[in-house]
């Protein structure tokens, strides 16, 4: 297996709970990168506490429960430590008590057996709306 394929399995369980055991998986200065991040967030987060923070502070604030994760695909690249990951979260809202599973892609860059960069592509106008409870 895949050092960066290993990492994302040990990652996502991590999505589920608290933030806690995610340090052990990062490099110090681990880039993440939303590309597609919703208006008024970040785009870039470098540096493990800054990241750790960020994330923190996100799951605090989103009004869902995520109740599960599904890998869909792994692509391998050209470059041994990059991984292109398909995968799904399914959650349940907070504010409707409905359960939405949206899909995500994500690329992972492994250095030194640990996360260097994952950098995530989000539907955020269907998460928005997968937490309203609008279909539209």
């Amino acid at each position: 297996m895949s050092v960066p394929r290993e990492l994302f399995e040990r990652m996502w369980p991590h999505w589920l709970g608290p933030v806690t055991g995610e340090a052990d998986l990062l490099t110090e200065d681990v880039v993440l990168e939303m590309p597609f991040a919703r208006p008024g967030g970040p785009a870039r987060v470098v540096g493990r506490e800054e990241v750790l923070a960020f994330v923190t502070t996100g799951r605090a604030a989103l009004p869902a429960r995520l109740d599960g994760v599904r890998c869909l695909a792994v692509h391998e690249t050209v470059d041994p430590d990059v991984i292109v990951v398909e995968y799904e979260i399914t959650g349940t809202s907070a504010l409707t008590g409905r359960r939405a599973s949206l899909p995500f892609v994500g690329v992972l860059g492994a250095r030194d057996g640990r996360v260097a960069l994952w950098r995530e592509y989000q539907d955020t106008a269907g998460i928005a709306r997968a937490l309203s409870g609008h279909p539209g």
